[in-house]
């Protein structure tokens, strides 16, 4: 089994930071991208930002130059420091991996459980 455990969110005041954890564990023979998304109530799900194994980064533009992804591969862990947060950026977050099993050579993607991100004005 594989599974992504996120930890780091909570609740702060506009302007705040907070930085977000994501591990995954089990069965692994490799990661390829990892991301974080994120849902409001309401609302869909969005792409907020993504690495790939080699470190190459996307961001949705509502995060640029206040979100940072980062990622190390011999945890199997992705990062992501929030900066200047915004009311807007109340909540649930999400980790994501495309990941590859033992005798299997497909990729398969996970997401993690989610976690509470909530900024008051």
């Amino acid at each position: 089994q594989v599974q992504l455990v996120e930890s780091g969110g909570g609740l702060v005041q506009a302007g705040g930071s907070l930085r977000l954890s994501c591990g995954a564990s089990g069965s692994i023979i490799s990661i390829n991208a990892m991301g974080w998304y994120r849902q409001a109530p309401g609302k869909q799900r969005d792409l907020v930002a993504t690495i790939t194994s080699d470190g190459s980064t996307m961001y949705a533009d509502s995060v640029k130059g206040r979100f940072t992804i980062s990622r190390d591969n011999a945890k199997n862990t992705v990062y992501l420091q929030m900066n200047s947060l915004k009311p807007e950026d109340t909540a649930v977050y999400y980790c994501s991996a495309d990941i590859r099993k033992p005798l299997v050579s497909s990729w398969f993607h996970y997401w993690g459980q989610g976690t509470q991100v909530t900024v008051s004005s």
